[in-house]
């Protein structure tokens, strides 16, 4: 991962993050992560939101009852943080890499949410770094909830902007971006640095360091790329809405809605086994 060319992007695109998750495709994403993770979080203790940005999820977590450490990369959304988020929701505000969590002892978070910065990891060294820290820092028993993107979302991403589309017409860029999964932006101040997963190989790596897979799901479900339509719904027709919701939390691990998902929600649990020499 280029850390600088992560931080630029988003120091550039402060407001659009702060406000992303009030979004059509926000707003889905975060229901249904929510949907899918609180029946596994279990009694409050100790969370680390790493990677939360602007700290929507550390207000969730806080008010579950949770005792939050808001982390992340880039140091203009912790400052949205620090300035919005209402008093005591969080006990600290850090500035870090993932791959970096020295900060903080070994065990010492009963859950985290990593809902950023595994996707932005393009090498393997990276990610293994970042999981074995990712491992390390929770306890025994612990639960952890990862957010990926399949690769194929990338592809679409750049069919749907004009000025980035020209990327495609380079065969190696196309290869890289299917077969290793590996995205990086020619166009400056863009979204960039993106590693896309294959659904079956994310079980078995985070089992490499120690995690039961608890579920994997698509956090737009099979409504990826209409999330316009969806909150029209809600304000149109309140109870088709809350079913058509009830069904997309039920599919949300359908393998046919993996591959294609706008974001994968990872949840594991430590067991307490570690394999830091892995190679991925």
């Amino acid at each position: 991962m280029d850390a600088s060319a992560v931080r630029g992007y988003y120091a550039a695109r402060s407001e659009h993050e702060r406000d992303r998750l009030l979004s059509p495709e926000g707003l889905l994403e975060r229901v249904l992560t929510t949907r899918l993770l609180e029946p596994h979080l279990g009694a409050p203790g100790r969370a680390l939101d790493l990677g939360g940005g602007t700290g929507p999820y550390s207000v969730w977590l806080a008010e579950l009852g949770w005792d939050v450490s808001l982390a992340d990369l880039s140091p203009e959304l912790l400052a949205i943080a620090e300035s919005s988020l209402p008093p005591g929701t969080v006990q600290e505000v850090v500035e870090i890499d993932a791959r970096d969590l020295s900060r903080w002892a070994d065990g010492t978070f009963d859950a985290v949410l990593s809902l950023g910065p595994m996707y932005h990891l393009t090498t393997a060294v990276d990610r293994a770094r970042a999981a074995t820290e990712l491992a390390r820092v929770t306890r025994r028993g612990g639960l952890v909830a990862v957010a990926l993107m399949p690769r194929y979302v990338s592809v679409r991403r750049l069919l749907s902007l004009p000025d980035e589309r020209w990327q495609l017409a380079d065969p190696a860029f196309l290869d890289r971006l299917l077969d290793d999964g590996v995205f990086e932006n020619a166009v400056p101040d863009r979204f960039t640095h993106v590693y896309g997963v294959e659904p079956r190989d994310v079980a078995p790596f985070f089992a490499a360091y120690g995690f039961d897979p608890v579920l994997l799901g698509s956090t737009h479900g099979f409504l990826t790329g209409v999330e316009d339509g969806l909150e029209e719904l809600r304000v149109e027709l309140p109870a088709a809405y809350g079913r058509l919701l009830d069904r997309l939390v039920a599919t949300a691990s359908d393998p046919g809605v993996l591959a294609t998902a706008g974001h994968l929600l990872y949840v594991g649990r430590k067991i307490g086994v570690r394999a830091d020499t892995v190679r991925v």
